[in-house]
């Protein structure tokens, strides 16, 4: 049976996976807007990867969350700058109790998501993949990486749960349940931030980070910092988690960079207060040390909302 999906955000993560989705004969309406909107609007949203190439049906996107008649599932892809608003929007919506997926960066997106909507309505989820909007009306999918872990925080969202990851199977989607899914949440982070952060301020893919003694510690510092703010939350990662992280990084393509690089290269704002910031501002509040993390976001804040004037 088909499932009717709203996909907040249309970028590389909302418009990889809902493409997908698509294409194993779902219903899948996305919330897009700008120049990315018109081009969906008018030829559909294309898809390039290494997996195979796909492109939805014309017309399967509206400007508003308001403009969505129901759903089974909404999934929130936007940028975190913009949770609170697709948050309020949420709320005042048709999609109100609506359960949601967030496939967005970071520990703290469900916290303000919660603040508009039932904390019953709110699953917990992450997701692992490179991808990015290449021109308006088309995503790029680098590598073949393409999964997501996704669970019930509540008994009543196991079925839903359930509903979701056969749609993803049906779509050749690499997806799983996790019972402990705020667990997965820290562990995408920890990594995460240490790509981000390190490829970032080098401004080079992850190979060159690995590759140098310098560099190569201070990703795993970043790490380490992020463990340790885990742990003073009362998330169980293991003491050694940095260094095997620090280990997966040597397994990724020496070419692969984080999508905050990318935004910085083309002068976009960036997600850096969620990142290293928000790693800062955590131990700030649970009097952990994160001096790596926090000068990571010193040398980035001239950045953070795009490139800075006469730049």
């Amino acid at each position: 049976m088909a499932t009717r999906i709203a996909i907040v955000g249309a970028g590389g993560v909302g418009g990889y996976f809902g493409a997908r989705l698509a294409a194993a004969g779902h219903e899948v309406t996305f919330v897009a807007r700008g120049r990315h909107l018109e081009a969906v609007r008018r030829s559909g949203l294309l898809v390039r990867s290494p997996l195979g190439d796909v492109r939805t049906s014309p017309g399967s996107v509206v400007e508003s969350v308001a403009d969505v008649d129901g759903a089974d599932l909404v999934v929130v892809a936007v940028k975190l700058w913009d949770t609170e608003d697709v948050a309020r929007q949420l709320g005042a919506s048709k999609l109100a109790g609506t359960p949601v997926l967030s496939l967005q960066n970071g520990v703290q997106k469900d916290t303000v998501l919660a603040r508009h909507l039932p904390a019953e309505s709110l699953l917990g989820g992450a997701c692992f993949i490179s991808a990015f909007i290449e021109e308006p009306g088309v995503v790029r999918h680098n590598g073949t990486l393409q999964r997501m872990v996704f669970g019930a925080r509540h008994p009543g969202q196991e079925p839903v749960a359930r509903q979701f990851l056969q749609a993803c199977t049906e779509a050749g989607i690499d997806a799983e349940i996790s019972e402990d899914v705020d667990r997965v949440i820290w562990e995408k982070y920890v990594f995460l931030v240490g790509h981000s952060a390190t490829t970032t301020v080098v401004r080079r893919p992850i190979g060159v980070v690995r590759s140098h003694e310098r560099t190569r510690a201070l990703l795993r510092d970043v790490m380490a910092e992020t463990v340790a703010v885990a742990r003073a939350s009362g998330v169980a990662l293991a003491e050694d988690f940095a260094e095997r992280q620090l280990a997966f990084c040597d397994t990724l393509p020496a070419d692969m960079t984080s999508s905050m690089h990318n935004d910085l290269e083309h002068g976009h704002r960036l997600e850096l207060p969620w990142l290293s910031g928000g790693v800062a501002g955590l131990a700030d509040e649970l009097g952990v040390p994160a001096p790596r993390n926090r000068t990571v976001a010193d040398i980035l804040s001239p950045y953070v909302d795009g490139a800075p004037a006469g730049a």
